[in-house]
């Protein structure tokens, strides 16, 4: 049964609502790639960042709009970045956590790029990907990260880093329901206090380091997610395998969703389909965990 809201919580939900009226009218009119952008759930989200203050909301929407009209992350398609995924070092899992959020899989032992632009640009359609496919009401997401025999060799160079939390933090905000950042070696801890110092307070509250053989740990994983669905690497039971051409296929045909939600349809989406701009990778997730 649904709780029935008190007075205090109805007062507030009254309050946010005009908050959310506020900020439409502040911006103006707005059409094409950035009415549809700007829903009220999105709206949302700007405010809940900025504390509900509407003109920093609307410092920062405006921000997003002008990178938006730039960077043009609705319009990258599978084919400019699947080279990027060979490895699958970043995917879209075929399972949801217990609160019904999307979740990438992240491995960084699996980088195979020095492009920082490219791996950017991979990342970052992996998340209107995952914005994509979030449930009806549901506007977050979660991330498993598997830090599993990571060296500095795999390391993200600390600029790209900061360019990637800039992104998130300024143009995805409320995106990040939970971060897990599974079995973390002590040099990348260490690291981790550098990164810290660009992330805002509640992301950073957001982000949990587990490990393997912990009771917190799994009590916590357990939590956040049904261990039958759980890839084995994060403490679960199921198998986690990484098919490249198989994940494409996935993908083109989002990309065809993707054009059509934001109204590109008389532009074809890719151009190519998933058998031509697909390889076999020479290193998968399931072997690498072998």
């Amino acid at each position: 049964m649904f709780k029935r809201k008190n007075a205090q919580q109805l007062d507030e939900d009254s309050e946010q609502d005009n908050k959310v009226s506020k900020l439409r009218s502040a911006l103006g009119p707005l059409s094409g790639h950035s009415l549809v952008f700007c829903s009220d759930a999105s709206l949302r989200r700007y405010l809940d960042a900025r504390n509900w203050n509407v003109e920093k909301a609307k410092k920062m929407i405006e921000e997003t709009l002008k990178w938006r009209s730039t960077y043009k992350p609705h319009e990258i398609r599978w084919h400019q970045v699947a080279h990027e995924g060979e490895t699958g070092k970043v995917s879209r899992a075929s399972f949801h956590d217990r609160q019904g959020r999307v979740v990438l899989i992240m491995r960084p032992t699996m980088q195979n790029s020095t492009s920082a632009e490219g791996n950017i640009r991979h990342l970052v359609y992996l998340l209107e990907n995952a914005i994509l496919n979030l449930p009806r009401g549901q506007e977050q997401m979660s991330w498993l990260i598997d830090f599993t025999g990571w060296s500095m060799a795999a390391n993200v160079p600390m600029k790209t880093t900061r360019d990637i939390v800039y992104i998130l933090q300024n143009h995805y905000p409320e995106r990040l329901g939970m971060a897990f950042l599974y079995n973390p070696p002590r040099l990348f801890q260490a690291g981790y206090k550098a990164i810290k110092y660009f992330l805002d307070p509640r992301t950073a509250q957001k982000v949990k380091f587990v490990y393997p053989k912990d009771k917190t740990s799994d009590e916590l994983m357990k939590s956040h997610f049904d261990v039958e669905n759980l890839p084995k690497e994060f403490g679960g039971k199921a198998t986690l395998a990484y098919n490249h051409e198989e994940f494409s296929r996935q993908m083109y045909e989002d990309d065809i969703k993707t054009a059509k939600y934001w109204g590109l349809e008389d532009t074809e989406p890719n151009g190519f389909h998933a058998a031509d701009v697909v390889s076999e990778p020479a290193t998968s997730l399931a072997s690498a965990a072998s």
